[in-house]
């Protein structure tokens, strides 16, 4: 009796708070508080990947995030049409220390976007005017690469990583048209019966690095994909989303999308990781498409006992969020998928 008067009571209070808190900041914030814990785990997590990224920096370890970022907003000031003679002052420090860290890792030598940490900030310092506190690090970046030279057995030494010309009739254009493009969209769709055929590694690997050449903020890149194809741990994880009762047992191969909230420094960032993974994922499955596969693109609610379920079998740290998982596989074009008509464009798109 008294359990029921009590819930009544907090259901009453959160209607009442409910009202007011679509009209004011503070009683939103009263309301998510105290009466609905929704967001908890979002606040612990974007707190545990901050708290991680500044303990990286402070203690010296070596923060890859930190240099991608730093590399990309220098690369940015390069290609400026009005280019400052000095630039990046505030921050040359943190980034030539953290340049060292990584590139003195002899495994990571031969890794491309180590060259391109190495040949943007070659270029910088080519580029930028005599400055006390500049020719500091100037020093510093060229007896770092002195003594430790980039490796010999890069597949690209030759070519420099810095800002070039976009030439769309090169070997960097497309052949492929609107129409291409367009037929490809409309190929693609959620399929949910697969052949046992199994699938190659080699094959989730090319479309998954077609998927890395999509747009990051600062080109951090803070999501990781996933990939489960052994059969006793694909069903495994294939039960825990919601929304895959049903076909579950005939998924081959289970991409998990994880999102990494220690690549930020701030809360303001929080979301990237959603839209981020997104643009990656978008270009995963059309990929799949191009190789063979097909894929279904399955929702991951906020739920608490799933999220707690996926984190003890993924072993995800506690700054690292699903984002959304991924069906791969043949298609057994015997069954059917859903037709999904989309809305009109006029419903969609609006100009200005």
């Amino acid at each position: 009796m008294l359990s029921r008067i009590k819930k009544k009571i907090i259901t009453l209070a959160k209607r009442a708070i409910e009202r007011r808190g679509h009209k004011s900041v503070f009683w939103a914030r009263i309301y998510y508080c105290f009466l609905d814990p929704s967001f908890k785990r979002e606040f612990y997590a974007a707190l545990k990947g901050k708290l991680k990224h500044l303990s990286d920096i402070e203690h010296k370890q070596a923060n890859y995030y930190l240099l991608t970022r730093n590399i990309h907003r220098i690369e940015k000031g390069l290609l400026m049409k009005t280019r400052k003679p000095v630039f990046a002052k505030d921050y040359i420090q943190e980034t030539i220390e953290s340049f060292e860290l990584i590139y003195k890792e002899a495994e990571n030598n031969a890794n491309q976007q180590v060259k391109w940490f190495h040949d943007v900030l070659e270029n910088y310092f080519s580029a930028c005017a005599p400055d006390p506190h500049i020719d500091i690090f100037r020093t510093r970046f060229n007896s770092i690469t002195q003594n430790y030279p980039l490796s010999v057995n890069h597949h690209d030494l030759d070519r420099k990583y810095v800002p070039y010309k976009r030439v769309l009739n090169g070997e960097r254009s497309s052949a492929i048209s609107y129409r291409d493009f367009y037929i490809l969209s409309k190929q693609r769709r959620s399929v949910r019966w697969f052949t046992d055929q199994p699938v190659p590694r080699d094959l989730i690997d090319q479309a998954i690095l077609a998927a890395i050449e999509a747009p990051s903020a600062c080109n951090r890149q803070p999501f990781e994909f996933r990939v489960i194809d052994d059969p006793e741990m694909v069903h495994r994880v294939a039960s825990i989303p919601m929304g895959t009762k049903g076909y579950a047992e005939n998924i081959p191969v289970l991409v998990v999308v994880v999102g990494n909230l220690d690549a930020y420094f701030d809360e303001r960032d929080r979301h990237v990781i959603y839209i981020d993974s997104s643009l990656a994922s978008m270009a995963f499955m059309y990929a799949l498409e191009t190789l063979g596969l097909s894929s279904c693109a399955i929702n991951w609610p906020d739920i608490e006992v799933k999220e707690k379920q996926m984190e003890k079998v993924l072993k995800l740290d506690k700054y690292q969020r699903p984002i959304m998982c991924i069906a791969v596989g043949y298609p057994d074009v015997e069954e059917r998928v859903a037709y999904s008509a989309k809305r009109p464009i006029e419903m969609i798109r609006k100009y200005n």
